[in-house]
């Protein structure tokens, strides 16, 4: 800590900073220390006029890894928590894992057959105490990798989607659903994973681009079908057409045979049907198409299985045994030698399904499993949204939200797996069926249905079982609703109303969440996806090593505006790592020169320290107000500017000039106050090196619970902050007529300086550091003359000045402002375009032509200062 003087340019430092900072060296240390001080831990019974604010974080797969994405999602709600905690918040972030149903069962079949075994080799129980044994040993790396990233949740609560307490809350919330008549047992059409052997929701299959073929197949003179999956006319049991149409409403209510088959099906009408598309003429298969088992329904139907579970035909016939993508040429080459194939089109690409486990094409296929009935539960999910109960943010987001859940059909919640939710069904010798709660026992000698339940019905209970559901807990009275959900936008229509769904049922009407967060996707600086396959793929773990965790979060957030794309890049992550040097840099010369927090604010400071207390009070309102809004980008490029340009490269270097002379106090009781308020704005953003300075400025244990910035009208000062953009402009017109002369920025120049009337003359010496301008000596004789700003800055170039190069640039600049007076002349003396224009637009012009014209005027100056060539 330093120790200030009141001795006049002296200090007596002892800054326990080393003189560069490594990242490596402090943020294990810090996250460790916060982390065993109970920092992070939450109270539900503390202080309850507390407000209270709560986030539970999207649960990551027990399989897998930080990537971008996650360290995305993770920096925005450890920016939310910290900053609120810093408000006084009791803050409580519930971390987890999901158990991963899919993906983990593959990840220990794998293991097994690296041994030669399969899961059926050691039959269920044995299997899932498998799977508990390798989550227990290799499970769960992401839980370390966030602690590298920083965030700062209750490490005390951490829950997994099938611990003992996860499971209880399963087993009621299942138990209600199906005493409500909302939880049923249909056959019905999925998505199913022929090499998974399961079925699928919706946000577990990937459709890509895929090249295929579209081959139009005539079924009679008059009916000619399309389809990209041949193989499944084996199962067609109508042709349908739009009951409007003409050309086909004399077919409807008759039959046509079925191709290679012998059958003979109707031709039904059905306003699903689009008559401008194709024929006009759909094939039906209602057991292998989600559309066409709705037509199967509304028509009565029947549904034919023409492949098993494993995606071989089981069709009798020549095809029979045949895998479906065997099938499909010598389908399409049995129906050419019979001179059904009217067009062939190859290749032709089309969206198609895949598994996100591993990458097998989905198949449609009506199977017996379990659901749940949605209409009513989907409705009270968009009504909360509607009210405002529940905001969505940005708001331009609502209508993709409203579109899912208005338009929801039943979710399959079976899956043929051995790991996660078993079912809790049992059925009886006679057929009976059961459904027990979770503190009841089924009848002895029945059977428990042999599914498990889709992932996502354990973690839509989230919100609420992570807080002691179906308990009546403090935890659940004090944080639920809870605050905010951040998740990306890809699963607004999964998770987030999935969520909605069964927190309003459960919780008899009350909402999960307060706002619904949304962010985009992480890109590359093109705006690419990133992929494996496209090489762009970044391991945010790289960048923490190499960058550190602060420079690795600020480069996410900065480019984090509301429900968009994050691109990334290489240097922006540099960039991020100098700004937490140079904020490093100027803090450790502030502390070595005497920069405290002792004390009140002095009554009387000079024009520069006025200067920049009124700028931090408007930047403190502007930060509160757009991290407020979540605009994260915003308020990062708000810091950004104000602690790189305004406070290290101007306040600090204006500083310097007032740390040796009589204004020193006030000057290290200032720039202490800047920087306090500055780190604490930032240490939502970057924690650990706020951590490490704030603490040695200020001498107190950390940062992590001090309190949230307010901005203090009292500071507010214009005409300090006039006078210091002026004393800007001038320097920086200087600097940029010494850039074009070649001189280094460095380099020292002889110069006069002729303030007339200016207020800025009281900074002759401020401008003289800032500019690097030297005392004149015997034999001075000015080669440029610089009016600016109401004086003007006479140098001796000689020697060191390009006057040539000089006065090419000025004679360049006068062209464009002779040039510019003309247009603006033209303009203004036009009486059709002054009778037409807006006031607005005359006025904006009478500017611009009094600006050309007094650039003229100094332009011209600069040139007659020149000395002659």
């Amino acid at each position: 800590m330093t120790t200030p003087s009141n001795e006049r340019g002296t200090v007596a430092a002892e800054v326990d900073l080393p003189t560069q900072y490594q990242p490596a060296d402090v943020e294990g240390r810090l996250y460790e220390r916060w982390v065993s001080e109970g920092l992070f831990a939450a109270d539900a019974e503390r202080d309850p006029s507390r407000p209270a604010y709560s986030i539970v974080i999207p649960p990551p797969n027990v399989t897998g890894s930080l990537h971008m994405g996650h360290a995305l999602d993770h920096s925005i709600q450890d920016a939310l928590i910290r900053r609120r905690r810093m408000q006084g918040h009791e803050t409580v972030w519930v971390p987890g894992m999901d158990h991963a149903g899919i993906a983990t069962q593959n990840v220990v079949e794998r293991e097994l057959a690296k041994e030669g075994l399969s899961r059926h080799d050691l039959g269920r129980e044995a299997f899932v105490e498998r799977v508990w044994k390798w989550k227990g040993e290799s499970g769960g790396r992401i839980l370390g990798q966030m602690r590298r990233l920083g965030d700062s949740v209750d490490w005390a609560r951490e829950a997994f989607t099938m611990d003992e307490r996860r499971a209880r809350a399963v087993r009621t919330i299942f138990k209600r659903l199906f005493d409500d008549g909302l939880i049923y047992r249909a056959e019905r059409i999925i998505n199913w994973c022929p090499r998974c052997l399961t079925a699928l929701s919706d946000i577990e299959v990937e459709h890509s681009e895929r090249e295929g073929e579209l081959v139009s197949i005539r079924y009679s003179d008059e009916i000619v079908v399309a389809t990209t999956r041949a193989e499944t006319m084996l199962g067609d049991t109508a042709v349908a057409v739009h009951p409007e149409d003409e050309r086909y409403r004399h077919l409807v209510g008759t039959e046509v045979e079925l191709p290679l088959t012998g059958r003979r099906i109707p031709i039904v009408a059905d306003e699903h049907v689009d008559p401008a598309f194709g024929t006009g003429c759909v094939k039906v298969t209602p057991a292998h198409d989600p559309n066409d088992f709705e037509i199967g329904r509304r028509h009565d139907l029947p549904s034919i299985t023409v492949m098993d579970e494993r995606g071989v035909i089981t069709a009798h016939g020549p095809f029979q045994g045949l895998d479906r993508f065997e099938a499909r040429p010598a389908v399409v080459a049995a129906l050419r030698e019979q001179g059904r194939i009217v067009k062939e089109v190859r290749p032709y690409e089309h969206a198609v399904g895949h598994c996100q486990r591993c990458s097998t094409v989905v198949e449609p296929r009506v199977s017996l499993q379990w659901f749940v009935k949605v209409a009513p539960l989907a409705k009270a999910a968009g009504d909360a949204v509607r009210d405002g109960r529940v905001e969505i943010h940005p708001p331009e987001m609502a209508p993709r939200y409203f579109e899912w859940v208005d338009n929801m059909h039943d979710w399959c919640i079976s899956r043929q797996l051995w790991w996660g939710h078993r079912i809790p069904v049992w059925y009886g010798p006679d057929g009976e069926t059961v459904c027990p709660g979770p503190d009841e026992e089924p009848p002895a000698g029945w059977t428990q249905d042999g599914d498990v339940l889709d992932t996502w019905f354990s973690s839509a209970l989230w919100p609420f079982s992570t807080l002691g559901w179906p308990d009546d807990t403090p935890e659940l009275r004090r944080f639920y609703p809870t605050s905010a959900l951040v998740t990306g936008y890809d699963i607004l229509f999964f998770w987030v109303a999935r969520m909605m769904m069964f927190g309003l049922y459960a919780m008899d009407g009350v909402e999960p969440f307060k706002q619904i967060v949304l962010h985009g996707m992480v890109r590359d600086q093109h705006g690419k996806k990133m992929s494996k396959s496209f090489g762009n793929v970044v391991d945010p773990l790289d960048w923490i090593d190499r960058y550190g965790a602060d420079a690795t979060r600020f480069t996410l957030l900065r480019g984090a505006n509301p429900g968009g794309d994050v691109p990334v890049a290489e240097e922006w992550a540099q960039g991020s790592r100098n700004f937490c040097n140079k904020l490093f840099n100027a803090a450790r010369f502030a502390l070595l020169n005497g920069a405290h927090v002792n004390g009140d604010l002095p009554d009387e400071v000079t024009t520069v320290d006025a200067w920049i207390l009124s700028r931090l009070q408007q930047v403190t309102a502007e930060v509160d107000a757009l991290l407020e809004g979540f605009e994260f980008a915003k308020a990062c490029e708000a810091l950004y500017h104000f602690a790189w340009d305004e406070v290290c490269d101007w306040y600090v270097e204006l500083s310097k000039v007032q740390l040796n002379d009589e204004r020193a106090g006030a000057t290290r009781r200032v720039l202490g106050e800047v920087l306090d308020k500055l780190l604490r704005l930032l240490h939502p953003v970057i924690p650990f090196v706020t951590e490490e300075l704030w603490t040695t400025l200020t001498g107190r244990d950390t940062i992590v619970t001090a309190a949230w910035p307010t901005a203090d009208p009292q500071w507010e000062d214009k005409e300090s902050e006039a006078l210091i953009e002026s004393l800007q402009r001038l320097v920086t017109e200087v600097r940029r007529f010494r850039a074009d002369q070649g001189l280094k920025a460095g380099q020292k120049v002889a110069a006069v300086l002729e303030w007339g009337d200016s207020p800025l003359a009281a900074h002759e010496e401020g401008v003289r550091s800032l500019l690097r301008l030297t005392a004149p000596e015997e034999g001075f004789a000015a080669t440029a003359s610089l009016p600016v700003e109401g004086a003007v800055v006479r140098l001796d170039t000689a020697g060191a000045i390009d006057v040539a190069a000089e006065r090419k640039r000025l004679e360049k600049d006068l062209a464009a402002a002779r040039k510019e007076v003309e247009q603006m002349g033209r303009k203004l003396s036009n009486e059709a375009f002054m009778a037409k224009a807006p006031e607005a637009v005359v006025e904006k012009n009478r500017a611009r032509l009094a600006q050309a014209e007094a650039d003229i005027e100094r332009i011209q100056g600069q040139l007659a200062a020149l000395p002659s060539a």
